[in-house]
């Protein structure tokens, strides 16, 4: 049957499985846009505020279900307000489609009215970038990025499609779902020699990074850590590859991580590395990185092997072959001594008493824990506040976690919540600050058309409060602008948007606040009062090491 390139594009991403794209429309658009609408009874379409935002959303989205999400934006200033949202999906390795629209053909290079060279731009942000040239090709392209993104290690990929390719007609039939590309199987020779590191250790570390997540190897990373009688410690893209409250869980390592968890690192044996990149906010100074101790690095990326850290053995390949190969050869092993010794470690901690009865913000965080399911999602937006939610936030389960990791996107968190929200129906939390909510606060007319289960808890403390914090350890005090001296009022704010604005200042009124949040299925806005020279520790200063921590 001949079809435009518009009734192609719409039916094969109902072919891929797709039910929910994030968007917003333009001239270069209007046409797929008028195929939504005829199939909408087929294909939920989410309007957003803001291109970013439909990015992020479907970011947000893919990340809590584990499924491809999809965004669509029109030309010019609609692709390039993608930019920021794909190279956050990149960084964290989320597989996503952008679908984009461009003038015809013809007029490409010309200037035309919202032009821009969405191909060329794209490029750097994903992990490929098509632009179509022929209607013919549409749907094997669109079934190809499908493949793209969910094959090997995820990331992000960009379909440019011109108005005259998407008005051109031809002969279509049903291409069928595009099948993930089966990973390369690890060399079974190098896991029998993790085998014999791990039977040589004393002292061993599982290091979960966000591949345990996207490979959805958390139950096989933890039946690794109890049958090595180790610890696992995470990166942040790695927090909920475990049950937080297991035992043998110490959290997050690196600049801002918990105590145990850098101060183990430090002193292990072996580190059994699965999915991480070894960035430089995870590990400090790389030299000092685990000095003491042999690094097995198992990872679906081999670009990823020896970049960052020089492991003792690099073993690149599908992680959850590699993870069960191991798990079901590994005779249990028994470490009594460095249990008790990581155990004292763990019980290294420090009281915090609230000045005059004011929020501090792991109350706040502790706070909405008690009241959320261990099917909740949690979304941050960058900062003080990511770093308090990640060392204090016990998750339970896999992908209830969304943050930028990699690229740190202040304003990421409105969308990534809709997107959770979305795909899952469960409540959803957006811890943000007051700087990071303003970059994307527009996103709340979103959450409110869509009358969505979602808190937005505000850590109000009137500053950018990471860039106070470097500016106080490392620029004598020089807080040039740090201190945003606005008088947004995010009551005021929430009711205007529809959606119900509470305010915190003391435990009293927050306890208050949230218990009327959790009782309602439509959107929260809490802002919490909380201090401004409240900093976050421990924290290992740039490119140091467990030898510099600063706890207080």
């Amino acid at each position: 049957m001949e079809r435009s390139g518009c009734q192609i594009l719409i039916e094969t991403l109902i072919e891929q499985g797709v039910t929910t794209i994030f968007g917003y429309p333009g001239g270069q658009v209007l046409n797929i846009y008028d195929e939504l609408y005829k199939n909408n009874h087929r294909i939920n379409h989410v309007l957003t505020a803001h291109e970013q935002g439909a990015a992020h959303a479907a970011d947000g989205y893919s990340r809590a279900s584990g499924k491809v999400g999809v965004c669509i934006a029109t030309s010019g200033p609609g692709a390039t307000n993608l930019i920021t949202g794909l190279a956050t999906a990149n960084s964290d390795s989320i597989p996503m489609v952008a679908i984009t629209g461009n003038v015809p053909m013809e007029l490409i290079g010309s200037d035309s009215f919202q032009e821009v060279d969405t191909f060329g731009l794209s490029i750097p942000v994903t992990k490929h970038s098509f632009r179509v040239d022929n209607v013919e090709n549409l749907a094997e392209t669109v079934q190809e990025a499908f493949r793209l993104a969910k094959s090997g290690r995820p990331g992000p990929v960009l379909i440019d499609i011109p108005k005259n390719i998407q008005l051109d007609k031809t002969e279509y039939s049903p291409t069928g779902i595009a099948e993930k590309t089966p990973d390369p199987k690890p060399d079974t020779a190098l896991l029998d020699q993790a085998l014999e590191m791990i039977y040589e250790s004393k002292r061993p570390i599982v290091y979960c990074g966000g591949g345990v997540i996207n490979a959805n190897c958390s139950e096989a990373a933890t039946t690794l850590v109890e049958k090595t009688d180790a610890f696992m410690v995470c990166s942040m893209m790695g927090l909920t590859a475990m049950d937080n409250s297991h035992a043998r869980y110490l959290g997050m390592s690196g600049m801002h991580g918990r105590f145990a968890a850098t101060k183990a690192i430090s002193e292990c044996d072996l580190v059994i590395a699965a999915g991480v990149r070894f960035t430089d906010r995870a590990t400090g100074n790389k030299k000092k990185f685990a000095s003491n101790a042999k690094i097995i690095h198992l990872d679906i990326d081999s670009a990823e092997q020896g970049k960052n850290i020089d492991a003792t053995l690099q073993i690149p390949g599908d992680l959850g072959f590699a993870l069960n190969y191991i798990t079901s050869k590994l005779e249990p092993q028994k470490h009594p001594q460095w249990e008790e010794t990581v155990n004292s470690y763990k019980n290294k901690t420090k009281d915090y008493t609230a000045p005059n009865g004011c929020l501090l913000p792991w109350e706040v965080i502790n706070a909405v824990n008690e009241r959320a399911t261990p099917e909740t999602n949690i979304a941050t937006d960058v900062g003080q506040h990511q770093m308090w939610v990640a060392q204090y936030y016990n998750f339970k389960n896999p992908r209830t976690f969304q943050t930028s990791g990699g690229l740190g996107t202040m304003g990421y968190g409105m969308g990534a919540a809709i997107g959770a929200a979305v795909a899952t129906g469960n409540k959803t939390v957006l811890f943000t600050g007051d700087g990071s909510f303003g970059m994307n606060l527009n996103e709340l007319a979103t959450a409110v058309s869509q009358n969505l289960p979602l808190i937005i808890v505000i850590l109000n403390n009137g500053v950018l409060g990471m860039i106070r914090q470097w500016q106080n350890l490392f620029f004598d005090n020089h807080f040039i602008a740090s201190t945003l001296e606005r008088k947004t009022d995010f009551v005021k704010l929430a009711d205007a948007f529809g959606a119900t604005g509470l305010r915190a200042s003391n435990p009293e009124e927050l306890n208050e606040a949230l218990d009327k949040a959790f009782a309602l299925s439509s959107p929260v806005v809490i802002d919490c009062l909380i201090p401004d020279e409240e900093n976050v520790f421990p924290m290992v200063p740039p490119n140091g090491s467990f030898d510099n921590i600063i706890l207080k």
